[in-house]
C-alpha cells in the first residue's frame, strides 16, 4: 500500500464519521473476536507440538511467541476502538447520550506522574457525566491511575462525574476489589 493511499485512508478514518462507521461495520466487531479465537487454537496447538521438539525448537518458539504477542497486542489495541466507536454510535443514535473522546495535557503529572496526554471517553445525558475506561486487561495498579484520569478531568473542567466505568473482557480479581472499594463499575466476562 503506498504511502500516500495509508494517510488518505487514515485521515478518512480520523475525519468522516461516516467512513469510520462503515469501516469499524466492514470490519465487524465480532469477526475480529472469532479470528482471535482461532489465532488462539493454533497457538495452543503450535504450543503442544513445540513441547514435544529439542531445546533449539523451543527457542524459535519463543521468537514466534514474542511476534504473535505484538500482533495479539495490535489486535487487542484496534478491537478496543472498533468497540468504543460501537458503543458510541448506539449510545448516541439510540438513548440520545453524547459521547466523546477527552483528551488533555496533564503539564503537572498528576495522572502519571510525569507530563503526559490524559484520554478519557466521556457519555453525559440529562446533565450528568460517566467517564468510561476502555481496555483488553485491567489489573490491580490500573484502578488508582483510572481514579487519578477522574480526579485531574473534575480539577480541568470543574466537572464531577457520576460514574467511573470500566469496560473490559478480562479484570484480575485484585482489579476487581480495589474498583469496589474506590466505587468504580467494571462491566467485564471474567
Amino acid at each position: 500500500m503506498s504511502s500516500q493511499l495509508k494517510q488518505r485512508f487514515l485521515k478518512l478514518l480520523k475525519e468522516d464519521e461516516e467512513f469510520r462507521y462503515a469501516v469499524a461495520g466492514l470490519l465487524g466487531l465480532e469477526e475480529i473476536l472469532k479470528r482471535l479465537d482461532r489465532h488462539e487454537e493454533q497457538l495452543v496447538k503450535l504450543r503442544e507440538d513445540m513441547n514435544k521438539l529439542r531445546e533449539d525448537m523451543n527457542r524459535g518458539f519463543e521468537l514466534i511467541e514474542r511476534r504473535i504477542s505484538a500482533l495479539g497486542a495490535r489486535w487487542g489495541l484496534q478491537t478496543e476502538e472498533a468497540f468504543r466507536e460501537g458503543l458510541k454510535g448506539i449510545l448516541e443514535k439510540e438513548f440520545g447520550v453524547k459521547v466523546e473522546r477527552w483528551v488533555e495535557k496533564d503539564k503537572e503529572g498528576m495522572v502519571y506522574d510525569h507530563p503526559s496526554d490524559i484520554e478519557l471517553d466521556i457519555a453525559v445525558k440529562d446533565g450528568k457525566t460517566m467517564l468510561i475506561e476502555i481496555s483488553s486487561h485491567i489489573k490491580a495498579s490500573d484502578i488508582p491511575i483510572f481514579r487519578r484520569k477522574a480526579e485531574f478531568y473534575e480539577k480541568v473542567t470543574g466537572v464531577r462525574a457520576e460514574r467511573l466505568v470500566i469496560v473490559t473482557p478480562y479484570a484480575d480479581d485484585k482489579a476487581l476489589e480495589m474498583a469496589k472499594e474506590f466505587g468504580i463499575e467494571i462491566y467485564t466476562k471474567v
